[in-house]
């Protein structure tokens, strides 16, 4: 069967399939947004990139930049302040520590001065009986020692650090006191009427021993006071001399 249309001049469309085309076409460019880009006055205007989205892009990244910026710094600051506080402190934990050791320095070197110091064995008093005075009131015939005036029951205290080495009647001198000093001499506290140390006690400067009295061979109360070389009668040393090179002044 032969068909005409196919070897006559191409039709034209119809006038319905025209505009059924052109519907469609219109569609197609209004779905797609070029018909709307093309009318709307911004495009006309030169600005896509506002349009497009760019523009707000680029602002949110700044946004979240600086936001970012922001944080890194706080997060410096606060670290170099946290740093700053653990050196604060580290400081001063060593400067307390420093004061700490010097103060327990200073209380030692105290302490040390304290206990090789002297004193007088008789607070607020004087000699009244010189070393080596001579008379008949000695079995030696001289003063072995010094007489502090006392009155009886008056604070004897021990002028060094030592240890007790003999309490108890010592014939002519009453009751006495002997102690072992600390540099090997020996003091000797005599006529006393009350003891207040025991054999192998330590004493320190200013420690309150005895009372003072009038026991032995005295006319009065007093406190007979000897420095020896040894803790026996007749090793006596002058006892001026031997508090004073300890920084007595007697």
């Amino acid at each position: 069967m032969a068909f005409t249309c196919a070897t006559g001049k191409h039709r034209r469309p119809s006038r319905v399939m025209r505009t059924t085309t052109n519907a469609v076409g219109v569609a197609a460019l209004t779905t797609t947004g070029v018909i709307g880009a093309l009318t709307t006055p911004a495009f006309a205007a030169g600005d896509p990139v506002q349009q497009t989205g760019l523009m707000q892009a680029v602002t949110l990244g700044d946004s979240v930049a600086q936001k970012i910026d922001a944080q890194a710094a706080a997060q410096r600051q606060a670290a170099e302040q946290k740093t700053a506080e653990q050196a604060a402190r580290v400081r001063a934990a060593v400067k307390a520590a420093q004061e700490r050791e010097a103060k327990e320095r200073a209380a030692r070197e105290a302490e040390r001065r304290r206990l090789n110091a002297y004193v007088a064995p008789i607070s607020h008093s004087y000699v009244s009986t010189g070393y080596k005075t001579g008379g008949s009131l000695w079995s030696s015939g001289t003063h072995t020692g010094i007489d502090f005036r006392a009155g009886t029951g008056t604070p004897v205290h021990a002028v060094g650090s030592g240890t007790v080495v003999e309490t108890g009647w010592g014939g002519a001198y009453g009751n006495q006191i002997v102690i072992k000093m600390n540099d090997g001499t020996y003091t000797q506290y005599g006529h006393l009427s009350s003891i207040g140390v025991s054999v192998g006690e330590t004493v320190t400067p200013g420690r309150q021993i005895g009372l003072s009295g009038a026991t032995g061979n005295v006319t009065g109360p007093h406190l007979h006071f000897e420095a020896r070389t040894s803790p026996e009668y007749g090793s006596d040393i002058d006892p001026v001399a031997y508090l004073r090179s300890h920084g007595v002044n007697v």
